[in-house]
């Protein structure tokens, strides 16, 4: 134990598997949790020490205010003292609207926007000069030094090229004391009854005073006064008519065009935000994207008749209403609903899609009578468009989106400002403009950025450009500079959200906190793991304590202190194995320290894999940063894409290739990125995405659930004799549905109790003693075991008890082999890690029958595990790959990096610099490429 007075003592934790746990951790140190997934590393740091820091936070409420925040449970620990505040850094923290971007959660954006409104110039959207703003002063000395003997109009526009025929306009303008206006550049006397051509479109100005002008008192008041009355009538603008030379000058309190009048509002931050109503584009209401009509989507093949199917949002001929519409519009265009789409007129088509109101009349040829008809057809794309805009129902909008693509809003092309927003300038450039470049781009412009400024410019924005500059320079010190500012949040890897988080905290500069984080290191390739770990070093330095769950070799190497939890997993982990300096670990006997110091390795294969000569060759693809990158993927292979975070991995195989297959394979509606052409499809019969999304959000979802062994065993339980004399159905052993469930509980097996004032309690059931089914059900055995001691199991005693069930059996022997042999069937999904739902999602998908060409994609499938753990899963992948499978994995781990047949790395920067294809090949072949990071930590790892 350490010493009592810096540390964080956790005294007897026995939250979810943790074994009675007593632990001291020291405080304002770097301190790394390890151990094997699934032992009870995030059990400690999360649901222990962080949830007991969120209760004491929340007790400092008063009781009134707790009844709203809903209370938080007290974790299942004895005592924690010298705990600090805390704050959790998780993956699964950012928001999924579409409004949120890296630069609003960084504030980044909240800067710009500022820095705009206050130091930005105005130019004119029609001439694109630098627009003017005067004081009611400034106007009268110009206008006393301008117009000096001449005799002038001062004139309030009114209307600006609008049309209407303005008979109450010219009665309220007489009524307010005015005898003239100038109407389309004619001053007109105000007559009774006066009215124009309401279809052409006019310039009215209100005729405010004419005068002469000296530089006399008496002529400086009346001209003052007039500027006044013009100002408070125009909106902020005047004109000065120069009667005898007809020319016209504009002045205006706000920001105005000096040639063409046009005025802005004096800019506010929000004009700025594509969240206000203020800023945003009123086309796509600041989302930067529209949904759109697509016409191929509603007539899928043009050869169909109306009759057959050939709408899609119609399907066949039904006796109905709109088929009736489509009858009578056949009437007055001479097609009938047999017809091929592809030989109806277009006149038709446009009525058919668009709508019309009609009435006509047809005579028969052969009776020769004359029928009178009637349309009134809203139209099928005008139809769909008004649900998807209008319609409150969710199902309806999704329905609607199915005959629509999302294209960038044509108005503010993608940038969901509003005109005026996009013509302040600052350095040549807009907030579009910066929002869009790379962060690494953006950090060089700031700092060349004071240059360019003017003087007043400087002494205005200096404070808020030292704000933006130390934001960037966080978010480029945890290797992210290939993102830019305007990337919508719900794009982000978990690895990047969590490292944003971190450079928002880092700029926070907070000290005295606990900060607990969720391994920071995913989705982060070798290279820039040391930026990640200098900032970590920094926010200790600072005076904080810093607890990271850590699988990272080089995070663990690197900390103060080290605990190892373990020994195993689930009922087997849940105990200190090791706990001491990273020097103390390694001497110690755990399975952590033996690949530390290299007693356990992986070992390298001593032949590659040749594949089945067979080829996937995807060429051309230019989605996002890709630069027309051509790929030939060897079939019957294990291939890793690599490449530093940000250079086009993820665009190359999730958003072009992986969409490409699902819809030749299985009609996927995905879009993939622009590419060229795709060959070798005929090769491989099926493509399986395993992501790293968690299997379900309700505590009613298990594995079992997840991979539908669950239904298997209920469908067994029907089969024995005592449930088939009662006349048992499967239903009856779900714990989802009334029947054979514990209605007390409704099937979860406890029962809230709600405390007004204090967290809410979790009790067993009294009923079913948390059995999660009725007496009746659970008189029903097989093998002597009920339906609710089956769900108790652990995988691995699961899979000796249905040895002589092979569909049960196959399954749930695929979710042993992957390593997760220590979870029960019946675990609640909300309590796995996200290792462990992705190892899940991969039995799922290995206990179907494969037929040696399928065509696997995993997306970092080690996000969570242990050094043991990936030799587990790799056992599983290469006898897959073995089979004759092909599997593509994209990946930072350089032990799975060495155990690939061949690797294509993307490259070499992240962002703009990124986009290339780097190296191929064999791990040996590009291990020896200069160009490739890669290739450096992949050098050392073969040696």
């Amino acid at each position: 134990m350490l010493e009592n007075d810096n540390t964080i003592e956790v005294i007897g934790a026995r939250v979810h598997n943790l074994k009675n746990i007593d632990i001291s951790i020291p405080r304002e140190k770097l301190v790394v949790i390890t151990g094997l997934s699934g032992s009870g590393k995030s059990s400690l740091a999360f649901d222990t020490i962080y949830a007991e820091g969120q209760r004491r936070y929340i007790e400092t409420f008063s009781a009134y205010a707790r009844q709203f925040l809903g209370g938080l449970e007290r974790p299942d620990v004895d005592k924690i003292d010298g705990l600090s505040p805390v704050i959790a850094i998780e993956q699964k923290t950012t928001s999924k609207s579409p409004r949120s971007t890296v630069g609003t959660i960084t504030e980044i954006y909240d800067f710009l926007r500022l820095l705009f409104a206050r130091a930005g110039d105005a130019y004119s959207y029609n001439t694109g000069e630098k627009m003017v703003s005067y004081s009611d002063e400034q106007i009268k000395d110009l206008i006393i030094k301008d117009f000096s003997g001449k005799r002038i109009n001062i004139l309030a526009p009114i209307i600006r090229a609008r049309k209407g025929h303005y008979a109450e306009l010219f009665q309220q303008i007489a009524k307010q004391g005015f005898l003239k206006v100038r109407i389309n550049g004619e001053v007109k006397d105000i007559t009774a009854g006066m009215k124009l051509d309401r279809y052409k479109t006019h310039d009215i100005e209100t005729v405010i005073d004419r005068i002469v002008v000296e530089d006399s008192e008496d002529v400086q008041k009346r001209i003052s006064e007039s500027i006044n009355t013009a100002m408070h009538y125009g909106e902020n603008v005047l004109m000065i008519l120069d009667q005898d030379s007809n020319e016209v000058r504009f002045f205006s309190r706000n920001l105005m065009c000096p040639t063409t009048g046009i005025s802005y509002q004096n800019p506010e931050p929000n004009l700025f935000s594509f969240n206000s109503p203020k800023g945003a584009c009123p086309d796509c209401n600041g989302l930067g994207t529209i949904n759109e009509i697509n016409i191929k989507k509603i007539i899928p093949n043009p050869k169909l008749s109306i009759k057959s199917g050939g709408f899609a949002p119609l399907g066949e001929y039904k006796s109905s209403w709109i088929f009736k519409q489509l009858e009578i519009i056949g009437e007055k265009f001479e097609f009938k609903l047999t017809d091929a789409i592809e030989t109806i007129s277009e006149e038709a088509m446009e009525m058919i899609l668009n709508g019309g109101k009609e009435k006509f009349s047809v005579t028969s040829k052969t009776a020769g009578v004359t029928k009178e008809y009637k349309i009134e057809f809203e139209g099928i794309s005008a139809f769909i468009k008004s649900q998807h805009d209008d319609s409150g129902s969710s199902t309806l909008k999704r329905w609607a989106k199915e005959f629509m693509d999302e294209v960038n809003c044509p108005t503010c092309e993608g940038s969901r400002l509003k005109k005026e927003s996009l013509y302040f300038k600052i350095n040549e450039q807009n907030i579009a403009d910066l929002s869009a470049m790379d962060i690494s781009d953006l950090t060089i412009w700031f700092h060349d950025l004071e240059n360019h400024l003017s003087d007043k410019q400087k002494l205005i924005a200096s404070e808020v450009i030292k704000e933006i500059k130390d934001r960037l320079n966080f978010l480029m010190n945890v290797g992210l500079d290939y993102l830019s500012i305007s990337r919508s949040s719900k794009s982000l890897s978990g690895g990047e959200a969590q490292r944003i988080r971190l450079a928002t905290q880092i700029g926070s500069q907070l000290v005295g906190v606990l900060y607990i984080l969720d391994e920071p290191s995913i989705g982060l390739h070798q290279r820039d793991n040391e930026k990640l770990i200098h900032s970590l070093e920094q926010l200790r330095d600072i005076g904080n304590s810093v607890i990271v769950v850590e699988h990272d070799k080089d995070m663990i190497e690197r900390a103060d202190y080290v605990i190892d939890i373990g020994p195993k997993a689930g009922k087997y982990g849940g105990e200190i194995i090791s706990i001491g300096t990273p020097a103390e670990t390694l001497k110690s006997n755990t399975i952590t320290a033996q690949y530390l110091n290299g007693t356990m390795k992986f070992e390298i294969p001593k032949k590659r894999r040749s594949g089945n000569g067979k080829f996937l060759k995807l060429t051309g693809a230019t989605g996002n940063n890709l630069k027309n990158v051509s790929i030939e993927l060897p079939l019957g292979q294990l291939i890793c894409v690599t490449g530093v975070s940000g250079s086009g991995k993820s665009t190359l195989i999730n958003e072009t290739l992986y969409p490409i297959l699902n819809a030749f394979y299985f009609n996927g509606v995905k879009k993939p990125k622009p590419y060229k052409k795709i060959e070798g499809l005929e090769h491989i019969d099926k493509v399986i995405d395993i992501d790293q999304s968690p299997i379900g959000r309700t505590p009613r979802s298990n594995p079992a659930t997840y991979t539908e062994v669950f239904t298997e065993i209920r469908n067994l339980f029907t089969m024995t004799s005592e449930s088939m004399i009662r006349g048992y159905k499967a239903g009856r052993f779900s714990f989802n549905v009334k029947g054979g469930r514990c209605e007390t509980c409704e099937g979860s097996g406890v029962r809230t109790i709600e405390m007004s004032f204090l967290p809410d309690v979790y009790v067993e059931c009294e009923t079913c003693q948390g059995k999660r089914f009725n007496r009746e059900t659970l008189e029903i055995r097989f093998k002597g075991k009920s339906i609710s001691d089956v769900l108790n199991m652990t995988i691995d005693e699961a899979v000796p008890f249905f040895e002589m069930i092979p569909k049960i059996h196959r399954k749930v022997k695929t979710l042993q082999d992957v390593g997760l042999g220590y979870i029960t069937l019946g675990q609640q999904s909300t309590t796995l890690s996200g290792g462990e739902a992705q190892r899940i999602k991969l039995a799922g998908e290995l206990s179907k029958k494969d037929t040696g060409n399928t065509f696997y994609i995993l997306d970092e499938p080690t996000t969570g595990l242990h050094f043991e753990d990936i030799r587990v899963l790799m056992d599983v992948i290469n006898k897959l790959v073995d089979k004759g499978n092909t599997i593509l994995i994209i990946e930072h781990n350089m032990d799975v990096i060495k155990l690939s047949d061949y690797i294509i790395d993307i490259g070499p920067e992240g962002g703009k610099g990124g986009g290339n294809v780097v190296a191929k090949g064999t791990p040996e072949e590009v291990a020896k490429n200069k160009k490739s990071y890669t290739a450096q930590f992949l050098k050392k790892e073969l040696l």
